[in-house]
C-alpha cells in the first residue's frame, strides 16, 4: 500500500519534516517516491508548504495519508470561508 506520511529531517532536537509518498512497509526515513511538501514545527506559527494538486493525485491513486498528515492537510489546505473574508473586508471600512 502507498502512504503519504512525514519523513524526519533536520538535526538533533531541531526537527524538520518532509511530506512524502512512500511504500507503507518502508522505514520512516528510508526511500520514498515523491516529496509533496514540507512542515517546520519550530516556527511560530508552524510553516506548512504542500502541493495540493499532487496530494489529490496520489489520494486518487489510493494513497492513504497518515493521521498527522491528514491533520496538517485539514488545517492548512482548507480554504478560508468566503463569509469570513467578506466580514473582514467590511470591518476594514
Amino acid at each position: 500500500m502507498v502512504a503519504i506520511r512525514l519523513r524526519r529531517a533536520g538535526s538533533k532536537k531541531r526537527p524538520f519534516f518532509r511530506i512524502v509518498v512512500t511504500d507503507s512497509r518502508a522505514a520512516r526515513d528510508s526511500s520514498f517516491v515523491e516529496i509533496l511538501g514540507h512542515y517546520n514545527p519550530r516556527t511560530k506559527p508552524a510553516l506548512v508548504t504542500v502541493n495540493a494538486e499532487r496530494v489529490q493525485y496520489w489520494v486518487s491513486k489510493g494513497a492513504q495519508p497518515s493521521d498527522s498528515v491528514r491533520t496538517l492537510m485539514a488545517r492548512h489546505l482548507t480554504p478560508v470561508a468566503p463569509a469570513a473574508v467578506v466580514a473582514t473586508a467590511a470591518d476594514a471600512k
